[in-house]
């Protein structure tokens, strides 16, 4: 600290900085919690939905190709990074399969599209609603309730993901144009996740993810881009 603070002045300074760090963090924290909701009920059931997930290549010309064989990869690893977070999760979690999904694709569209929605106003500061007040605040209603008597979870984990990555083509012809003065850009990953109270059909947590870097195709970094996605994702108390 300025060494010209008194001794009396230098406390009151570090304990202002502790509380508005504090504050800072809570703030970080509420941003994916909605409002005046802090965790999950010990012994409530939590039921998770197949990842809406897409992998592409981008060639040298910079169109994007869909991968089904990097898609099907992902999907197994992103499962197995997902069991590895059950102490996280809970113990009383199951994952629906893709047939039972399918049974329930309005329901599981329309969640993308307030996932989609959230994504763009709650967590966008440019594109934040005044409506909201900057808080987490928006619900699926009644339509939860096919997930909820097929499935008798009180909460679902919705996750969606799209993932690019540039081909070795689009390597080299980003490297010929970094040498020309010309800046490209290779792969992004993309990614939300969203969890729904499947008694009121609120969104009780949400997080997404957009880098230049992450790789589902790999069991290591696949872990990592879970744990990232699952920031904040609320207890059992």
């Amino acid at each position: 600290m300025p060494p010209w603070l008194s001794p009396i002045t230098r406390p009151l300074l570090l304990a202002a900085l502790l509380l508005a760090g504090a504050a800072q963090a809570d703030e970080a924290g509420s941003k994916h919690l909605a409002p005046g909701f802090t965790a999950r009920p010990a012994g409530s059931k939590l039921v998770v939905i197949p990842a809406d997930m897409e992998l592409y290549s981008i060639s040298a010309g910079g169109v994007v190709e869909p991968r089904a064989d990097w898609t099907e990869s992902a999907q197994k690893n992103m499962g197995t990074a997902l069991e590895a977070q059950r102490k996280l999760l809970g113990p009383d979690v199951t994952t629906m399969d893709a047939a039972a999904a399918d049974e329930l694709a309005e329901v599981i569209t329309l969640e993308q599209a307030v996932a989609k929605a959230i994504a763009m106003h709650h967590r966008n500061g440019g594109m934040e609603l005044q409506t909201k007040s900057r808080q987490l605040d928006w619900s699926m209603g009644d339509a939860v309730r096919a997930l909820k008597e097929r499935t008798g979870a009180d909460y679902a984990l919705f996750t969606w993901v799209r993932d690019t990555y540039a081909s070795s083509e689009r390597k080299m012809a980003m490297l010929a144009l970094a040498l020309m003065g010309a800046i490209s850009v290779g792969g992004e990953q993309v990614a939300h996740a969203s969890l729904v109270d499947l008694n009121t059909g609120r969104v009780v947590w949400f997080n997404q993810v957009s880098r230049l870097w992450g790789d589902l195709r790999d069991p290591g970094t696949a872990t990592e881009t879970v744990e990232v996605l699952l920031k904040d994702f609320p207890a059992l108390k």
